[in-house]
């Protein structure tokens, strides 16, 4: 870690930071993300520039290294901590209200919430990520990611590490380019409107995230729900209407699927903390087996 910014810090609890960080990768070609041994490299956009952030630990010390190059380095290293969960609050959860919460809270004590800070960035692939399957999302972000971001600075290029594009580039990518990209109308007109309302977007707090991010017409209880995770590491921001969760979770404590209503019903003694049950449970059942053929993409898109 030369020729960057660098930050040690000392958690006090055993921190993972692939499993702090995977729920930030959008699928294995994602192109702002990189595992390089035992190192996370992220190319980001923070609200003073691009920067690229490389993050490891030393296990026998019990500390992270972090090192940050481009403008927005002081910026990322001062959040780190927050990035891989020390402001989130687990206290007060009742892990004693199902035994498979015990038993999930038994073997994973330390499951942390991380919060980025950077809500245009969650957002982004989030839209993009509305009823379609991973495949169809993850290879219409990167598109987006290598047509309009830019190189991630310092090494960043030389791992070939891309930041997302900035919201006033999205704002005027013209339609016939997101049908090129494989993005539909419904979710590129999402991602223009949200552009031009990005800036107010990124004073949001948690408290009233939820709120504010459904006036954005395309932006609904889902999509909130994955970027008020992603950015704010909101444990109560569950994903209803996702096409598996409310499954997996009838299946893990009922053996039988549930629907959104009834997950809700499941969940509502673990209010504000939600999200943290959903986790626990899902981190130890797995989800519901599937059977027959997978989804495959759509194909009413033009091909380039």
């Amino acid at each position: 870690m030369t020729d960057g910014q660098r930050r040690v810090w000392r958690p006090d609890w055993p921190v993972s930071v692939t499993g702090a960080l995977y729920p930030l990768r959008r699928g294995a070609g994602d192109p702002t993300f990189r595992v390089v041994g035992d190192q996370v490299w992220c190319g980001i956009r923070t609200p003073v520039g691009p920067a690229t952030l490389c993050i490891g630990t030393r296990p026998h010390d019990g500390e992270v290294e972090a090192g940050a190059w481009g403008a927005g380095a002081d910026w990322a290293l001062g959040r780190l901590p927050s990035l891989l969960g020390a402001d989130d609050d687990e206290s007060g959860f009742r892990y004693d209200l199902h035994p498979l919460v015990a038993e999930a809270w038994r073997r994973r004590p330390h499951v942390r919430f991380g919060a980025t800070h950077r809500v245009w960035e969650a957002l982004v692939p989030a839209v993009i990520e509305q009823k379609v399957i991973g495949q169809e999302a993850f290879a219409g972000f990167r598109r987006l990611v290598h047509r309009y971001g830019e190189r991630a600075p310092g090494p960043g290029r030389n791992l070939r590490l891309w930041v997302q594009p900035a919201s006033e580039t999205v704002r005027w990518i013209p339609s016939w380019e997101w049908l090129r990209m494989h993005i539909d109308p419904a979710r590129s007109r999402t991602l223009v409107r949200a552009a031009s309302v990005a800036g107010s977007l990124e004073r949001l707090t948690r408290d009233d995230a939820d709120t504010l991010l459904r006036t954005v017409p395309g932006i609904g209880e889902w999509t909130s729900a994955v970027i008020r995770s992603r950015a704010f590491g909101d444990p109560d921001a569950v994903r209803f209407g996702d096409f598996h969760i409310a499954k997996d979770i009838g299946w893990a404590v009922s053996g039988t699927p549930y629907d959104d209503d009834q997950l809700r019903e499941f969940l509502e003694p673990w209010r504000p903390q939600r999200n943290r049950a959903v986790v626990l449970i899902h981190g130890l059942a797995g989800g519901k087996p599937r059977r027959g053929p997978r989804l495959a993409p759509r194909t009413h898109l033009p091909v380039h």
